[in-house]
């Protein structure tokens, strides 16, 4: 069911969301300030493509004896720049790509999908995508 979902999504809009975050990601990668983006980027690039079997944590949950705090401090300063620069658009991408997918019955689980990644979108940093089935989440 999920590689079902992935492929609807793809083609109903995902693809313009995936391609918006791969242009982020070389962006991020073109310009020297904006480096400590290019692993956020590329992590959401790769869950906005497949975004249904995937999901985020926080580093922090992956590391929960704190070996991270420098990440968690300077995290919060990168992600107040990426909301700046990227943030924002990418989360207005998501937004209007999953009301048009909501139009339709079939797209209304894509469309939540989307704006979860919305959310995700506005404060990256931090984030690693994984498989729903290593979380131990359904």
């Amino acid at each position: 069911m999920r590689t079902i979902l992935n492929i609807l999504n793809f083609f109903m809009g995902g693809v313009f969301t995936t391609l918006a975050w791969l242009l982020a990601t070389v962006i991020s990668i073109l310009l020297i300030f904006s480096w400590p983006f290019s692993r956020s980027c590329w992590e959401i690039t790769k869950l906005s493509l497949v975004p249904f079997g995937n999901t985020t944590v926080h580093v922090d949950q992956l590391d929960p004896a704190g070996r991270n705090a420098l990440l968690s401090a300077g995290g919060t300063l990168l992600n107040v720049l990426w909301f700046i620069f990227f943030g924002w658009w990418l989360c207005l991408s998501h937004i209007l790509t999953g009301v048009a997918q909501c139009l339709t019955i079939i797209g209304i689980p894509l469309g939540i999908a989307n704006f979860k990644l919305a959310l995700i979108a506005l404060w990256p940093v931090g984030q690693r995508v994984v498989p729903v089935d290593s979380t131990g989440f359904n």
